[in-house]
């Protein structure tokens, strides 16, 4: 999958927010920390630093969500990242139910907030919930 793929699901999945660009996605790829787990129709993309794993993104196209993709990204990016990191982090909007359920399904735990950290125009801006999980 090429940042030009990635940028286009990207795209499709995050309607209510600014969507990454193949530039943001290539960039990234680019950096020694930075892997990504994909799937047709979907993606994953992980920066792992000082032991602890950062999922920065994922998403699934909306023509192929509630099939297992996500799931799926989640168990492949886990399991890569547990070979250096100990632990695993996210961070989510507070009004995204179906990912926070598949985040706590997969482990993760809620560790904190960010007060209106997205912005959504036209729309009050929504916490951030951060969520911790062990990876060990």
């Amino acid at each position: 999958m090429t940042p030009q793929d990635m940028a286009h699901i990207h795209a499709a999945a995050f309607t209510d927010a600014r969507p990454w660009t193949e530039a943001e996605f290539a960039t990234l790829l680019d950096s020694t920390y930075v892997f990504a787990t994909m799937q047709p129709h979907g993606f994953a993309l992980v920066r792992v630093v000082a032991g602890e794993a950062e999922l920065l993104t994922i998403a699934v196209h909306p023509d192929h969500q509630d099939t297992g993709i996500g799931r799926r990204l989640m168990t492949l990016w886990m399991a890569q990242a547990a070979e250096t990191a100990a632990d695993a982090f996210l961070e989510v909007a507070a009004d995204n139910a179906p990912a926070r359920a598949l985040y706590s399904a997969c482990g993760f735990a809620p560790a904190g907030r960010r007060t209106g950290y997205y912005l959504r125009a036209g729309a009050a801006a929504v916490d951030a919930v951060l969520m911790r999980a062990p990876l060990c």
